[in-house]
């Protein structure tokens, strides 16, 4: 670009965003993150951002009404900054003690309190070169500097490529996003073993569809955080709840950054809520069961029309169709009325993202890719 362009460039900012001279740099040089489309279209089947497809617990439901009462007077107050109550109900599902917990708003919250409080060293971050887009992101706005890791070519993550490998900490979703791959325990503690001094980071959003939580390690090994979220498994998007897990020193790192940012993270509603879900473990249970077992349909179904589909243990799968390009397979399902997700990437810009809706509208999306793949060009 020479000379004439960047003034043209910044002059057409400029007149874009007129407030943009008040900018910092830091502001300038960052690519936000675009989170999932949440779109206002009616009789729409949304399967493009990995809600759960059922409602969360009724004990939710009851605890919000208690927690209101007739007035709604509680709300005059501030919430429990330390979240004891969800705390401990955290603590008895993961046979862990409240000193190893750390709450927040949504695991986003979360995970960005863990870049700045645990990965913010002299030594670049790794992560996978196929995953959450939020993670660099994250890297731009504390100044993190990261590598990326290329997945294998069955898209899992090859742990031995993060052993031997100097870094400032590791992090990864298990299962993997947007591949919904997993990696065992046992990868994990070799990583682990093999990076004493630096954190290894597990963001376990969708770990109860199908996988194991890396929760039972953290006993063993002081460098391990693992975060969860409340969003899926536990249908409560909505509310923004979140959580990690760790040795206290860990924990206590993401404390003194909340309490610089934000000491009220979750509101009184989103305390009682969560804890409710957290307690309803038959409900929970009997939900990742059906998801699960939509998903295992689901593949079945795309499967005999053509579509290679990657192993998943989430509530999503990512399948490609050979003879179909991806970005045009997502235009004609818009064009029914139902959305997925398209990610123009390198390695995955023929995969479409799906997430595991209801029974019904998993039927739907089927028979429209019947109708999309087989009717004449």
């Amino acid at each position: 670009m020479d000379d004439h362009d960047t003034i043209s460039a910044y002059f057409y900012a400029f007149r874009e965003h007129p407030m943009s001279r008040f900018w910092s740099q830091v502001v300038r040089d960052l690519t936000p993150y675009v989170p999932g489309e949440q779109p206002k279209i009616t009789n729409l089947i949304k399967l493009n951002t990995n809600e759960n497809p059922f409602p969360p617990s009724p004990l939710v439901l009851a605890a919000i009404q208690a927690e209101l009462g007739d007035d709604a007077a509680r709300l005059r107050l501030y919430p429990d900054p330390n979240a004891d109550l969800l705390k401990a109900a955290i603590a008895r599902q993961h046979d862990v003690t409240a000193q190893q917990i750390f709450v927040g708003n949504g695991s986003d919250e979360v995970l960005a309190h863990v870049f700045m409080a645990l990965l913010k060293h002299d030594a670049p971050i790794l992560f996978p070169d196929i995953t959450y887009s939020f993670y660099p992101v994250y890297c731009g706005l504390y100044g993190v500097d990261y590598e990326t890791v290329p997945l294998a070519d069955d898209f899992s993550i090859n742990a031995a490529d993060y052993c031997g490998r100097p870094n400032g900490g590791i992090i990864f979703p298990n299962p993997n996003a947007p591949t919904g791959c997993l990696l065992p325990l046992t990868a994990i503690e070799k990583m682990l073993q093999a990076n004493p001094d630096s954190v290894l980071v597990v963001d376990e959003a969708y770990v109860d569809f199908g996988g194991e939580t890396a929760i039972k390690l953290v006993d063993r090994y002081d460098n391990l955080l693992v975060v969860h979220t409340l969003s899926k498994s536990r249908s409560l998007a909505g509310m923004r709840v979140g959580f990690a897990v760790g040795h206290p020193a860990l924990i206590e790192a993401l404390e003194r950054v909340k309490n610089s940012f934000n000491s009220y993270p979750l509101d009184r509603l989103a305390i009682v809520g969560a804890v409710a879900a957290m307690e309803d473990q038959a409900y929970f249970e009997q939900c990742c069961r059906a998801v699960i077992a939509t998903r295992e349909a689901l593949t079945a179904d795309l499967t005999s029309l053509g579509f290679e589909v990657l192993p998943s243990a989430a509530n999503f799968i990512l399948a490609r169709h050979a003879q179909h390009d991806a970005a045009q397979l997502a235009k004609s399902l818009r064009e029914k009325n139902i959305i997925v997700r398209h990610f123009k990437l390198p390695r995955i810009d023929q995969f479409l993202r799906i997430t595991v809706g209801t029974e019904g509208e998993c039927k739907a999306l089927t028979e429209a890719l019947r109708q999309i793949t087989t009717s004449p060009a």
